[in-house]
């Protein structure tokens, strides 16, 4: 089938998918339409709480935050056109340094400051941590279950999801790429909650500049799916639309009742533990190039402090 036949016809047959999963598996079908239940009412909440809720003032720190990181990803797309050519190792070297900048990002801009603000509020150093953990065991069971009921594809690990073999290639890495970016997002809005900028910029900062070598490897890997350089840059570029969406998304969830701001730090931190662990560290060590993609995750790490430490 040509490209163009193929890409108008994704739509149908995502849907096409999982009608026919549902008519095959009917409890896998219960679960998926609970999980995404379950996903459009907290989006639908978490969006009207950042609006009118109690921190409805720092919405367009939230968004600013998030639009850094869309215009980071967007920046990236454009660099694959103009690089018509990466070489294999520099690709998993830019993608360990930003597997190090998440690593880091969700130590020193979540965890911690999770920590200090469940200590607070419990006044017991045990109850702080129970909380956090709470909060990463959330994020971690939110990406199970999207990664378990959403068709999509990595390079490392191939097609994953109910009925994958029914979809083009180009809607597997775009429903890839949405999850990925999913927690980044929420990660953002977070970090702005309580509009303290000590947290909320080196975390901004830090995903923005991992971004950049994020969107430069989904462009080449769009492109290799058969996609012309330009439209691989415009969709890898649409991608990044998730991560101001995902910060409003992240600002909702961290209000509403005391322990709120906390678990959702957990959450995010949890969420993107888990995108750095499943998919990016794999993706970085499949070709061959373990060592240079570690030295590059060790150089991301140190960035990420150095951020936490100069701007928080």
């Amino acid at each position: 089938m040509p490209p163009s036949q193929t890409e108008s016809a994704a739509p149908y047959s995502l849907v096409n998918a999982w009608r026919q999963q549902a008519h095959n598996s009917p409890w896998l079908s219960a679960g998926l339409g609970l999980s995404l239940l379950i996903i459009v009412v907290l989006l639908l909440v978490s969006i009207w709480n950042a609006i009118n809720g109690d921190h409805a003032h720092n919405l367009h720190l939230a968004v600013l935050g998030g639009s850094a990181g869309f215009g980071a990803t967007a920046l990236g797309a454009v660099l694959a056109i103009i690089l018509r050519d990466v070489s294999t190792r520099s690709q998993d070297v830019m993608l360990g340094f930003a597997a190090g900048m998440m690593l880091a990002a969700s130590s020193f801009s979540l965890i911690l400051p999770g920590l200090d603000a469940a200590r607070e509020i419990t006044g017991s150093g045990p109850g702080a941590a129970f909380t956090v953990v709470l909060g990463m065991t959330l994020g971690v069971l939110l990406m199970l279950g999207l990664d378990h009921f959403t068709p999509h594809e990595h390079e490392s690990t191939g097609p994953r999801g109910p009925e994958t073999e029914r979809i083009s290639r180009v809607w597997l890495f775009v429903l890839a790429i949405t999850l990925h970016n999913l927690p980044e997002g929420m990660a953002i809005g977070v970090s702005f909650t309580n509009g303290d900028m000590s947290i909320g910029l080196p975390l901004t900062s830090a995903i923005a500049i991992q971004d950049i070598p994020e969107g430069l490897a989904v462009a080449l890997a769009l492109r290799a799916t058969g996609l012309s350089n330009f439209k691989a840059a415009l969709v890898a570029i649409g991608s990044g639309l998730m991560e101001p969406l995902g910060a409003v998304m992240g600002l909702g969830i961290s209000t509403g009742f005391a322990l709120a701001y906390p678990i959702s730090m957990g959450v995010a931190a949890g969420a993107m533990l888990f995108v750095v662990s499943h998919e990016v560290i794999p993706e970085t060590h499949r070709n061959g190039h373990q060592t240079s993609a570690t030295v590059g995750l060790m150089g991301g790490f140190a960035v990420m402090m150095f951020l936490d430490t100069a701007l928080g």
